[in-house]
């Protein structure tokens, strides 16, 4: 069996809810069935999707999508992932009958697992520190419903963005970092997310490195977003590092947050094409362009658990 620590739905826990997934074309469900999403990943063997498919069988469910990966097409693991969406035609099959019903199913695959109301949102933080394209993004796209959370508040170590959060009716949390007081802000930083039951932390170009305590605490639900296509130009002046070595592509990568900075499970990354004559103001630009794009996929993505982590590595489901 492989090691469960290996591999977890990103934030895994069978308990917890997350976002709306949209049905896509594996069918369609009257408006008044609850939606269900049921993520897992356990050893690759056979009977796997015929325990699940017979389990929502009996319970009266109907499978709206399914997608699987099998471990056989990616040499050294033998981990099998799935992703079902699924509405209940039986209005007594609440997700509290269908978690204690799957139980039996997850036992006999030693699974790790987790089924959630595919109506309820992923209460997500954002972090961010003196550059505000993503923040602005994301802010906007939630405004427009663009992006299936809510965001019950924003941290910052610096007020630059106060007027601009609080101008969404969102709360601005101000939580000044210092190398002498940055224990005491990471505390403060950690108790915000129990109060406010925090499902995702964005670090929306937070510009702090996290303690291997803090980022162990929030595992597999921060998400962060590099200024370049990992693992190109780490560190400060990514695009002048970029103009100087003359490059043909942009990019960005949003990944899990882990202790070796900037090196977590990638979530999404994508480019934009530059020329010789592109100066490193302009790369600059086209950097914040791609860099809200990719990071607003990865939000949504993991809202709508679609993202599961496997060691170093993610499998996005479509």
């Amino acid at each position: 069996m492989t090691d469960a620590s290996s591999f977890a739905t990103a934030g895994a826990d069978p308990t917890a809810t997350s976002a709306p997934a949209p049905l896509g074309t594996g069918g369609s469900a009257p408006a008044d069935r609850r939606q269900y999403v049921l993520t897992l990943a356990c050893e690759d063997r056979p009977g796997i999707v015929y325990a699940v498919s017979s389990f929502l069988i009996q319970h009266g469910c109907n499978i709206l999508r399914s997608e699987q990966y099998d471990a056989d097409t990616d040499q050294g693991t033998s981990t099998f992932f799935m992703r079902v969406q699924f509405s209940a035609l039986d209005p007594v099959e609440t997700l509290e009958r269908l978690r204690a019903g799957f139980l039996a199913v997850a036992d006999s695959f030693q699974m790790q697992w987790r089924l959630v109301d595919a109506a309820t949102r992923c209460r997500t933080l954002i972090l961010v520190s003196k550059f505000g394209h993503c923040l602005n993004d994301l802010l906007f796209r939630h405004r427009i419903g663009a992006l299936p959370i809510d965001i019950p508040a924003v941290v910052s170590n610096h007020r630059d963005f106060e007027d601009l959060v609080q101008s969404h009716g969102i709360p601005f949390i101000h939580v000044p970092v210092t190398k002498a007081t940055k224990p005491e802000a990471e505390k403060q930083l950690l108790e915000i997310v129990d109060r406010e039951q925090i499902d995702l932390v964005v670090l929306a170009r937070y510009m702090q490195v996290l303690s291997p305590e803090l980022c162990q605490a929030l595992s597999g639900r921060a998400i962060n977003i590099h200024h370049s296509f990992l693992p190109s130009f780490k560190g400060a002046r990514p695009y002048q590092q970029a103009h100087a070595r003359g490059v043909k592509i942009i990019g960005a990568t949003a990944h899990y947050v882990t202790s070796d900075l900037d090196e977590g499970p990638i979530i999404e990354q994508d480019v934009d094409r530059v020329t010789h004559a592109t100066t490193a103001e302009r790369m600059a630009a086209a950097g914040r362009d791609v860099e809200c794009r990719v990071l607003a996929r990865a939000v949504e993505w993991h809202a709508e658990n679609r993202v599961m982590i496997n060691g170093n590595k993610t499998v996005v489901f479509g």
